[in-house]
């Protein structure tokens, strides 16, 4: 008996409930219709690039760890000034051949390297 008595209620609040928070937005209507905007002709441009593919191909572009300067280092992920000065005291002995060199030589911690394997060249 106890159980029903907070059961019930329970169960139908739900149901009001639901119905209140399953409603859809709906666009909202101006109040007058925006009249049409004529703009002068202009030449034929060619479209600029949709916002989200300009950051996409600035990522895309990989970094030579042999040519970089700390700034450009600076912008890979884990890298800050400390660790880019150190890639360009050890680029100084000797070229970076590949990956595996920049690992051997110790420049980097294994979380960084990780990171930034994909985002560099050499």
């Amino acid at each position: 008996m106890t159980m029903s008595r907070f059961l019930i209620p329970l169960v139908a609040l739900a149901a009001m409930g639901g119905q209140a928070f399953a409603q859809t937005a709906t666009p909202a209507t101006p109040a007058k219709p925006a009249a049409p905007v004529t703009a002068p002709a202009a030449p034929a441009m060619k479209p600029a690039a949709p916002a989200a593919a300009q950051p996409a191909a600035a990522q895309a572009k990989k970094i030579n760890i042999n040519t970089a300067t700390t700034a450009e280092l600076d912008t890979l992920k884990g890298i800050g000034e400390a660790r880019s000065k150190k890639i360009i005291e050890e680029r100084g002995k000797a070229k970076f051949k590949d990956f595996a060199d920049l690992v051997k030589r110790g420049t980097l911690p294994a979380n960084v390297e990780a990171e930034i394997k994909d985002k560099i060249t050499f």
